[in-house]
């Protein structure tokens, strides 16, 4: 007599809802999950345009004082010229391959942040995406930075060379580009001069920058929002001022745990060195001091708090109009 292999019954998939179809339900779960990272793009896209605009003037000071050191003591000096040599317009140069870098970045990054929390999230066996924890999310954003900085090398590379384009053509005893060159000039004379590879150049000063940078970033975010989440209401819910507090901190941890390197970054990218980075940082600590791989950050954490603060509540506020106008839950 054969044994009769026994039949066990189909296991539901995980959060399947009982007497849903496994197969209809995964159809619908995989077209959430790329709505979702369209949201993310979209919230991404109007962070980095609320940063720009918050931000930009003080950022060209600091460029300006990272690139040229000898020119600048303090960033009341360097704010103080720009306007006298250039006009309030002069603050502003660069405000569009700024927008540029933003949006592409921000965009890939923060559509990136929300796959590698996904990973992070398959990894730690977590339940779900918001119970992640900061170092975890930090992690994420470690990753995300990664695809971002394919994004952003090229145009901050356009928007250094014009926000120290003055003090460039001073070295060179020529004043009389200035006025004439915009970004789409500047990237037509870098295709020209240095073919594909001149957009890329400072990419893995940009790699060593945003990496770790955004580990802190991402880490302090998230930290300062579970900490000033009240008792019985989610990360969620701390409304607008406390999500700017939180966007201002992370932008302060990124800034004074990278600023070393962006300033290397700044240097390879203005003055076209083709220095080793490594090589490069010793020859300013033996020349000009340890304290020049820090010129500009007054101004840069000035800048960051209402600018960062601007991004995040944008990003976050996007980000909940989008899933409310799409009908599509956070995934």
């Amino acid at each position: 007599m054969a044994l009769e292999t026994p039949v066990f019954p189909p296991q539901h998939e995980p959060h399947v809802p009982r007497g849903v179809d496994p197969g209809e339900w995964r159809k619908t779960h995989i077209y959430e999950h790329y709505i979702t990272a369209c949201i993310d793009l979209t919230a991404g896209a109007a962070g980095g345009t609320a940063n720009v605009m918050v931000g930009q003037p003080l950022d060209t000071i600091k460029v300006k004082m990272q690139t040229f050191p000898d020119f600048y003591k303090t960033s009341v000096q360097c704010f103080r010229q720009t306007i006298v040599k250039e006009g309030f317009r002069g603050l502003y140069a660069g405000t569009v391959p700024a927008l540029a870098a933003n949006i592409a970045e921000n965009s890939v990054l923060f559509c990136a942040y929300g796959v590698c929390q996904k990973l992070v999230q398959k990894i730690t066996k977590t339940q779900k995406v918001e119970e992640l924890g900061p170092l975890s999310n930090a992690t994420a954003g470690f990753l995300a930075a990664f695809f971002s900085s394919f994004s952003l090398c090229p145009t901050e590379l356009i928007k250094c060379r014009l926000q120290a384009m003055r003090e460039t053509s001073l070295l060179e005893g020529n004043n009389s580009t200035v006025k004439n060159v915009g970004p789409w000039s500047l990237t037509r004379q870098i295709l020209r001069d240095e073919g594909v590879t001149g957009m890329f150049r400072g990419l893995v000063p940009t790699f060593a920058r945003e990496m770790p940078g955004y580990f802190f970033f991402f880490g302090g975010y998230e930290f300062t929002r579970s900490v000033l989440t009240p008792a019985g209401k989610t990360k969620d819910e701390i409304g607008p001022v406390r999500t700017i507090l939180a966007g201002g901190i992370g932008g302060v941890c990124l800034w004074v745990s990278i600023f070393p390197t962006d300033v290397i970054k700044s240097r390879v990218q203005v003055q076209g060195s083709k220095e080793n980075m490594i090589f490069l940082m010793r020859k300013i600590i033996r020349t000009e001091g340890i304290l020049a791989l820090y010129s500009g950050l007054g101004p840069t954490v000035l800048r960051t708090f209402p600018s960062t603060g601007a991004l995040f509540l944008a990003y976050e506020y996007t980000k909940k109009l989008l899933h409310y106008a799409t009908g599509v839950e956070p995934c």
